[in-house]
């Protein structure tokens, strides 16, 4: 795999990837529970992500608050 930047580490990389796709799950978990308050599948998809957000292996792959990450994306899907 060639990487766009040779000069980034392939483990932080890697890191970054498995956080942004965290954030994509969690922005897309938030879209479907507000459409549907009462869809159990995204209350517990929502549950899952906030526990890794705030997971000692979340601070492992990242510097970026946990707490202050969910808040942000909240606020962005309500907007």
């Amino acid at each position: 795999m060639k990487y766009k930047n040779t000069n980034i580490d392939p483990y932080e990389a890697l890191a970054n990837a498995i956080v942004l796709q965290a954030v994509k799950d969690y922005r897309s978990t938030l879209k479907a529970c507000a459409r549907n308050p009462s869809n159990r599948s995204a209350k517990f998809r929502k549950e899952q992500l906030e526990r890794f957000f705030l997971s000692e292996w979340y601070r492992l792959l990242t510097h970026i608050d946990g707490e202050m990450l969910i808040e942000k994306l909240n606020q962005e899907v309500k907007s």
